[in-house]
């Protein structure tokens, strides 16, 4: 499986300049978020991810993805509907918990 990079929107708040990327990858999620003089990585092994909260509004979504190890959650906001929904279905199928159709439909 391919790395996939979700970009928040710049129209959020603090997303202005930097937006928070989140990348998706076979072994991990991280989050990278920039700032003027720093960057910030955070990441968890996809092994370790216990849980994937996605509060929607109206247009943005606010993502929540914890740890069974007990560090802090991986948090972001700013990310479209479809993003939020991409993140929590690859990371469900590279823990390979999906079945049925929707395994089908992001193959």
């Amino acid at each position: 499986m391919d790395s996939e990079i979700f970009r928040a929107s710049r129209w959020t708040s603090g997303n202005h300049l930097f937006p928070t990327i989140i990348e998706v990858t076979d072994q991990a999620v991280i989050r990278h978020k920039r700032s003027w003089f720093s960057k910030d990585e955070i990441s968890i092994s996809i092994t370790k991810v216990a849980s994937v909260h996605i509060k929607t509004g109206i247009i943005w979504s606010d993502i929540l993805i914890e740890s069974s190890g007990g560090s802090d959650p991986l948090t972001s906001h700013g990310h479209t509907k479809a993003d939020a929904q991409r993140i929590r279905a690859r990371v469900e199928n590279a823990q390979g918990i999906l079945s049925g159709p929707e395994k089908m439909k992001l193959s």
